[in-house]
C-alpha cells in the first residue's frame, strides 16, 4: 500500500508536541510492514540544516491567490529509512516558529497546496493521504473536489486522524476540522476511549453531532512509543542505563536526579511531570493538592512552559519549598528522559487526555503513572487495586484535588510496601506499547477507507 503522512511536524526534523513522534514513528512500522511511506511535513527552522544537505529536490509552482510561488522539495532521511519530503518556501516557513505565528492559517493552506501540486505532478501517487490535525485538514475536501477533474486523485483515499479536538485552527470563521470529519474516508482519534467521548456533550467541543454521523468510520487507535528511542537500556541520556532484570539499578538516576535539581535525599517518593504549563494537563489540582504532597515528604518535578499563571504559581510554591519542589519551565529532552529514568510518581491528572505519551513512557521506565480515567490514560493504565497482580499504576475518576491526593495516598501505600511496589513497576515495564499492534489498525483503517471510495486495496 502506498501512504503519504502530511503533518506539520516530525521527529527529528521539527518537534514541539506529540504529533512529531507519532509522524516519526508510525510511518517507520508502516514500511517495516512493506509499505511504501513517505512522510510530508513543511520545511522549519530547525529542519533548515536537513533540507539543504538533500541531493534529492524538485521545484514546483503552487497556485495561490493572487500570484503562484515557487517552492523547493528536498527529501531528506527519517527513521527507519522512511522518506521526508521538507517543502521550503522563504516567506511561509523560513526563520519561523511551527505554531503560533499570525498568519498560521495561511501558512498551512499554502502548505496544503503544495502536497495538491505534488500529487498532480509526481509520478508516485499513493493510495492513502494520512492527514492529522487541523493543519492538513483541507485536503480531505480538496481530494473530493478536485477528483472531478483530475483522474489521478481519484484513487487516492483520505484519512484524518484527531489528535486534540480542542486544536481547530486560528480561523474564527472556518473550522477545517470540522470538513476534514465530514469529508474524509475514515477519521481516526488516538485511543478508543477518547473517541467514545467526543460522542458525547461534554468532550465533543461541540462537534458530537457532527461525530456521530460518523458511526463506525470513526476509529480508536492508541498512539504507540519508539521503543528504539525510549529504552532504558540504551538510553544515553539518562546517567544509569537498566531493563527489567537490573531493575534497582534505577535507584541511582533517582539519586542523580536529585542532586542535578537540588533536592535533598528524603525517604519520600519522588513525582515528576513532564507537561504542558496548562489547565488541560491538571496542573491546577497538583497545585491544589500541594499540602497534602508535602505532607507525604514527597518531592515534586515539573519540566514545561505555557500558562504564565500557572508557571507563576509553580514558582512561588518552590521559592516556599524549595527542598521539595522544583520547576524547570523550558523544553529539555535530555532532562525529560532523566525524570522518566528518576522519579517514583509520575502525575497526569488531566481533564482529558486524547492519549498521552507520558505513561507510557513513564511505565516503560520504571515510573509508576498517577493518572486520571479519562482518553488514553484510562486504556494505557491498569489501576493497581483494581488489577492486583496486573496493575500498572494507579487512577482516579473525579476531576478534583481530591480524587488526585486519593490516588496519590493509594500509591504511596504501596510505595511504603518494596515487593508490592516492584510489582506494579514491573507490570509497567512488561507492557507492549510499541506501534506494532497500532500499525496493523492502522493499516485496516487504510484498507476500510480504501472500500469505502470502491478502490480494491494492494496486496
Amino acid at each position: 500500500m502506498r501512504i503519504l503522512f502530511a503533518t506539520a511536524e516530525v521527529d527529528p526534523f521539527s518537534k514541539v508536541g506529540g504529533l512529531a513522534d507519532v509522524a516519526a514513528s508510525l510511518p517507520r512500522r508502516l514500511m517495516e510492514m512493506g509499505h511504501d511511506v513517505r512522510i510530508v511535513a513543511p520545511r522549519h527552522r530547525a529542519s533548515m540544516e536537513a533540507h539543504a544537505a538533500s541531493t534529492t529536490h524538485r521545484a514546483y509552482t503552487v497556485a495561490v491567490p493572487g500570484h503562484p510561488r515557487d517552492i523547493d522539495v528536498g527529501v531528506a532521511e527519517g527513521y527507519g529509512g522512511v522518506p521526508v519530503y521538507l517543502v521550503a518556501d522563504s516567506h511561509y516557513f523560513g526563520e519561523r516558529e511551527v505554531y503560533g505565528e499570525p498568519d498560521d492559517l495561511l501558512r498551512y493552506q499554502f502548505f496544503c497546496r503544495a502536497i495538491i501540486e505534488m500529487l498532480k505532478q509526481d509520478d508516485w501517487v499513493p493510495d492513502i493521504l494520512h492527514l492529522n490535525d487541523w493543519h492538513t485538514a483541507p485536503l480531505a475536501f480538496a481530494l473530493r473536489n478536485l477528483a472531478w477533474a483530475n483522474p489521478k486523485l481519484r484513487g487516492v483515499a483520505s484519512v484524518f486522524t484527531i489528535h486534540n479536538l480542542r486544536y481547530r485552527g486560528p480561523d474564527e470563521l472556518n473550522d477545517f476540522l470540522s470538513q476534514a470529519i465530514y469529508y474524509s474516508d475514515v477519521v481516526t482519534t488516538v485511543s478508543p476511549s477518547y473517541a467514545r467521548e467526543i460522542l458525547t456533550r461534554d468532550y465533543g467541543e461541540g462537534l458530537e453531532p457532527l461525530l456521530q454521523l460518523r458511526g463506525d468510520t470513526l476509529i480508536g487507535i492508541l498512539n504507540g512509543v519508539n521503543y528504539d528511542i525510549f529504552n532504558p537500556r540504551t538510553d544515553a541520556l539518562i546517567a544509569h542505563q537498566y531493563d527489567l532484570s537490573t531493575l534497582e539499578v534505577r535507584l541511582r538516576n533517582r539519586a542523580v536526579l536529585r542532586r542535578q535539581l537540588s533536592l535533598p535525599e528524603t525517604d519520600g517518593p519522588l513525582l515528576g511531570m513532564v507537561t504542558r504549563l496548562t489547565e488541560q494537563k491538571g496542573v491546577d489540582l497538583v497545585l491544589q493538592a500541594m499540602p497534602e504532597i508535602l505532607s507525604a515528604r514527597a518531592q515534586l518535578v515539573v519540566l514545561g512552559d505555557g500558562d504564565k499563571w500557572l508557571k507563576d504559581e509553580l514558582t512561588r510554591v518552590q521559592a516556599e519549598y524549595p527542598g521539595n519542589v522544583h520547576l524547570a519551565a523550558r523544553h529539555d529532552a535530555g532532562l525529560a528522559q532523566r525524570i522518566y529514568a528518576g522519579v517514583d510518581m509520575f502525575l497526569m491528572p488531566s481533564r482529558y487526555e486524547p492519549c498521552g505519551l507520558g505513561q507510557i513512557i513513564a511505565m516503560r521506565y520504571g515510573a509508576v503513572p498517577i493518572g486520571r480515567r479519562t482518553g488514553g490514560l484510562g486504556d494505557t493504565i491498569l489501576d493497581a487495586d483494581d488489577n492486583p497482580e496486573g496493575g500498572t499504576g494507579f487512577l482516579f475518576d473525579e476531576f478534583s484535588s481530591f480524587g488526585l491526593v486519593s490516588a496519590l495516598d493509594r500509591a504511596t501505600r504501596v510505595f511504603r510496601d518494596p515487593e508490592a511496589w516492584l510489582r506494579v513497576q514491573t507490570n509497567g515495564m512488561s507492557r507492549d506499547y510499541s506501534w506494532r499492534a497500532s500499525a496493523t489498525h492502522y493499516v485496516e483503517a487504510y484498507t476500510a477507507a480504501l472500500r469505502a471510495r470502491g478502490i480494491v486495496p494492494r496486496e
